[in-house]
């Protein structure tokens, strides 16, 4: 009974960590707000955050780092979850917390095509039928009669959908990288945001901000709680099927839902709960997912 007690112990550990990554990516989003009404861009504040998690990581894990061998996979890495991360933070800066994460959440999709190109893993009827049901949840959601397209509608939509699609690509790299170190992907991961975000800066509005003492506080404590949670999931992530993954990571819509309902007053309607329950759906459906070689 122990025995079983340990592994079943064991199994539980990667869950409980990606449920706490999706609590905190369910909530990140509100103090990048709060910076942005201080006249703070979401981009600069992701400088910020993101310089602060690379320097805290480097100090915590220099001995891990000492000899690292960097490779290309590993810069493929850091782009793709950069521009995840970055990604995320805008779009849900720019429009509705809970529609921007239902087309992130489009992510069962674009999983199933990622695992194929990069682990040579073939689609299987359940893979088909995912694809299905994903498209239908965006269409659903994103149709609009005067357009005759079911195309998002604003950047910030389309900054979600691009965010799921570098989500995926990221689980797959990560995945396929998993005789790299958590510590050395996770700096490959900060550097990517910076690299984003240093990148597109220029093309961004001048903001002026006076931030008080509180508010530096708050970018010290969301670049540290970066640091930790980027290293759990990770964790999580490799020791997990991609597509289990993805279902836990899905407690991040609860998440997010509630949180803008009472932090934002965001509410969503019918059209986007029927697409939303779609996406969701596809998502459960992911774990049925079988491949072969």
């Amino acid at each position: 009974m122990d025995t079983l007690h340990n592994v079943a112990s064991r199994k539980s550990v990667p869950v409980i960590c990606l449920l706490t990554g999706a609590t905190v990516w369910g909530l990140v989003w509100y103090p990048y707000r709060i910076l942005e009404a201080q006249g703070m861009s979401g981009i600069e504040a992701s400088i910020l955050t993101y310089l602060i998690a690379l320097v805290s990581a480097f100090c915590l894990w220099r001995k891990h780092l000492i000899g690292a061998r960097l490779t290309p996979m590993l810069f493929a890495v850091g782009l793709a979850a950069g521009a995840c991360n970055l990604g995320y933070v805008v779009a849900t800066l720019l429009g509705e917390v809970t529609r921007v994460l239902l087309l992130f959440y489009l992510s069962p999709l674009w999983t199933v095509i990622f695992a194929r190109i990069f682990l040579g893993e073939r689609l299987s009827m359940n893979g088909g039928l995912i694809i299905l049901v994903s498209l239908s949840g965006a269409c659903v959601m994103l149709w609009h009669p005067e357009v005759g397209m079911p195309w998002p509608k604003s950047i910030a939509e389309w900054l979600g959908l691009m965010a799921g699609i570098f989500f995926s690509l990221s689980n797959v790299l990560i995945k396929k990288t998993s005789h790299l170190s958590i510590e050395l992907k996770s700096m490959a991961v900060f550097t990517g945001v910076l690299f984003w975000s240093l990148l597109v800066w220029p093309f961004f509005p001048d903001y002026q901000w006076q931030l008080p003492a509180t508010s530096w506080l708050m970018l010290v404590i969301v670049g540290l709680t970066l640091v930790a949670t980027n290293a759990i999931v990770q964790y999580a992530i490799s020791h997990t099927r991609a597509a289990q993954a993805i279902v836990v990571m899905l407690f991040e819509l609860v998440v997010a839902a509630i949180a803008s309902w009472l932090l934002a007053g965001e509410t969503l309607g019918v059209r986007e709960w029927i697409g939303g329950t779609l996406i969701i759906c596809a998502s459960l459906l992911s774990t049925r997912l079988q491949f072969g070689h």
